[in-house]
């Protein structure tokens, strides 16, 4: 990964949407932005927070949580350790 993020920011891979409900195909513009993702890049924290999430980790985030970003035409968010909600296991 080309992208570190720094201080207390973790960089996300959302999870993809979902394209069907029960046989019918939602458009994008009708398609609710995913709540859940994937870390991939964690930064070093500051010195009165340490980082409690790793790459790997899934987790639950809010719904206008981080920056979305686009890179090598993957998409990611990025967003302050304390935007993240939970850690799913």
């Amino acid at each position: 990964m080309n992208i570190q993020p720094l201080a207390d920011r973790v960089l996300i891979t959302p999870a993809p949407a979902e394209e069907k409900i029960g046989g019918i195909i939602i458009p994008d513009t009708a398609k609710e932005k995913p709540l859940q993702g994937t870390v991939v890049a964690v930064g070093e924290g500051k010195k009165d927070e340490e980082m409690i999430l790793k790459a790997g980790d899934n987790v639950l985030y809010g719904k206008y949580a981080g920056q979305e970003l686009e890179y090598k035409g993957e998409k990611y968010l990025i967003m302050r350790q304390s935007d993240v909600i939970a850690i799913l296991k």
